[in-house]
């Protein structure tokens, strides 16, 4: 078990590999794991956005945990991620990713009806009260349209119900609110989700990232970080430039739909998503792909098996 106010630096939101009926590719799983950390990366993230948590049934979430857990086979934390409305649902989720052995949970704010602060602070608190295993926030309300207040994140990092926060908002004055807020917290972890951010986010006091773009090109997330922290800023900003043209390139058509086609050209999964979006345009794919081997991201020895 990693201890999470020591776990810094880059983690990736995994993408999850799937076969074209659905089913989870877990040779996939295994290849993408050893591919990010071959790249540098210090933490996993599955079952995250990027993941396709939300898309996936029960035994699907399942079996992808798994396969993260074994490759991982404890030589990097492992933080799964959460998304379920329904209070009882999340705890269910929480015990078991607990119980597969991730290292701490991300739990995304209950999404479908409006909610307001007092009950955010209530769904928090409850996950908190029943988890054997640290609890961060997930803040992405672009997808649940309920943001986690800066000040609701303090109160519940303050009474340690939660140990850390991913803002995947894009809204930097929010990001900064929220490091400010939890400044005094030992150990809270801030990490930005928004790839295109990472040297500011670091600037303003983040643990690091966890980011999608890091399944691509993982030792380009990893350098940012690097070059920052060792204090060569003008190396930093140039690398970040560098993600900023990735991440564009992997934001077009049905997330994360850009992200599958590029790990499919790169032979380490199929590029189906979940059940019913369907793969990037073929269009898209081949512009896709001249980028990719603009940028020597493409390998060309790599098959799938």
């Amino acid at each position: 078990m990693f201890a999470l106010d020591r776990v810094v630096g880059v983690l990736v939101a995994l993408a999850s590999p799937l076969k074209s009926d659905g089913s989870v590719d877990e040779p996939a799983f295994a290849r993408l794991v050893e591919h990010v950390l071959a790249g540098g990366v210090h933490g996993l993230l599955p079952l995250g956005s990027t993941g396709e948590g939300a898309a996936l049934d029960e035994s699907a979430r399942r079996t992808a945990l798994r396969c993260v857990v074994k490759a991982a086979a404890g030589r990097v934390p492992v933080i799964c991620g959460v998304a379920q409305p329904n209070l009882q649902l999340a705890r269910t989720e929480v015990e078991a990713a607990a119980r597969l052995g991730a290292d701490a949970v991300l739990v995304a704010a209950p999404f479908y009806y409006p909610m307001d602060q007092a009950s955010v602070l209530a769904f928090y608190r409850a996950i908190a009260v029943a988890a054997s295993v640290p609890v961060l926030v997930y803040n992405i309300p672009q997808f649940t349209k309920v943001v986690v207040d800066a000040a609701t994140v303090a109160a519940l990092a303050a009474e340690g119900a939660i140990r850390g926060i991913k803002d995947s908002s894009r809204d930097f004055e929010y990001f900064e609110g929220v490091c400010i807020a939890t400044r005094d917290v030992t150990g809270f972890r801030v990490f930005t989700g928004s790839d295109t951010m990472l040297v500011a986010s670091l600037a303003a006091g983040a643990a690091g990232t966890i980011c999608g773009a890091g399944n691509v090109a993982p030792h380009w997330v990893v350098r940012i970080y690097d070059e920052y922290t060792r204090g060569d800023l003008e190396a930093a900003r140039a690398s970040q430039d560098a993600l900023y043209r990735l991440v564009m390139a992997l934001r077009g058509d049905i997330f994360p739909g850009a992200i599958k086609a590029a790990l499919h050209l790169q032979g380490i999964c199929e590029p189906w998503p979940a059940p019913p979006a369907q793969r990037l345009d073929e269009r898209l794919e081949a512009r896709l792909r001249e980028r990719l081997a603009e940028w020597g991201l493409l390998a060309t020895e790599r098959s799938l098996q």
